[in-house]
């Protein structure tokens, strides 16, 4: 067998028989399509790359060339943990005669804390996209919706973009969503966002509809123009034009909301283990780090207010 016919029956096997989410399974294309490609360039054939090539040296060298082109360290464990996946895989299936990524070791990444956002940031942030919303276009309309959205529960981008209109309970304000691991979970969100969804089911879902062709809509809250599902990409694009207005550095993408949720839960007082399941987290050592960045805040609040500190 061929190493691309490998990882396309790997990548089948993703989708269909172990339910990954999609953008587990966008990460694993990126992954063996920059592993196909460096072994293409590694064979001295014209023909296709044998599944045989597949070795630990070969993995070991394409994870060097990986970290020579800068990739951060977090990219770099990532393509491990993929090896590993597909080489369990190909044992498995004893297409080859044993995991050949069994022996890689992925790179200590260094341990950095969340970009979180202030509360005067949030406000000010979702003023904006009220001012667009109220005379704007129904794009603007759903981007207010999809921004108090994500501030007030704290979803996955990917759980955002997948929430069904049979998901969202307008009565109780809670949407149902399934996360990491196939795990369903229910997360409530509060008057803002539920007057923002209001307006926009009323008003900027229906009006997306219409300027569509009209022949396909999806069943997912958060349309395109096209009316099918937002795409998680649109997501990221908003949430990144949003958080350019803002001061200070770090990532722009939709995952600072969920930071920035999580942290200000326990601001405010919020038990460690209710935010562990506000956020589908399996293990409470994922949302441990929120209680690292909120000492670090309030460290940073008495540095600048004490007059001893």
């Amino acid at each position: 067998m061929h190493l691309h016919d490998a990882t396309d029956e790997f990548l089948a096997a993703t989708r269909h028989e172990y339910g990954y989410s999609e953008h587990t399974l966008r990460a694993y294309a990126r992954d063996l399509e920059s592993l196909h490609a460096f072994a293409g360039d590694r064979s001295t054939a014209s023909a296709p790359v044998a599944l045989e090539s597949l070795t630990l040296d070969l993995l070991r060298d394409w994870l060097w060339a990986e970290q020579q082109r800068g990739l951060a360290p977090t990219t770099i464990a990532r393509r491990v943990a993929t090896a590993k996946s597909f080489g369990k895989w190909l044992e498995h299936r004893g297409l080859v005669p044993g995991n050949p990524a069994s022996r890689l070791r992925a790179p200590q990444a260094p341990r950095t804390l969340p970009r979180v956002l202030g509360n005067e940031q949030i406000t000010r942030i979702m003023e904006r996209a009220a001012q667009r919303a109220e005379h704007g276009t129904p794009q603007q309309i759903r981007d207010r919706a999809i921004l108090e959205l994500l501030y007030a529960t704290a979803l996955r981008v990917s759980e955002l973009c997948t929430l069904r209109l049979t998901g969202l309970d307008r009565l109780e304000r809670t949407v149902r969503v399934r996360g990491k691991g196939d795990r369903e979970r229910v997360v409530p969100f509060g008057a803002p966002a539920a007057h923002a969804i209001d307006d926009y089911l009323e008003r900027g879902r229906p009006a997306i509809i219409a300027e569509s062709d009209g022949t396909t809509v999806a069943a997912e809250v958060f349309l395109g123009s096209d009316g099918l599902p937002l795409t998680t990409q649109a997501v990221y694009r908003l949430v990144a034009r949003e958080l350019a207005q803002e001061p200070g550095g770090g990532p722009r993408g939709p995952h600072t909301f969920r930071h920035t949720a999580a942290t200000h839960l326990l601001d405010g007082g919020a038990d460690l283990r209710v935010v562990q399941e506000l956020l589908g987290h399996a293990s409470l050592s994922s949302t441990q780090v929120y209680t690292h960045v909120s000492t670090e805040r309030l460290a940073e609040s008495y540095r600048q207010a004490h007059p001893r500190a």
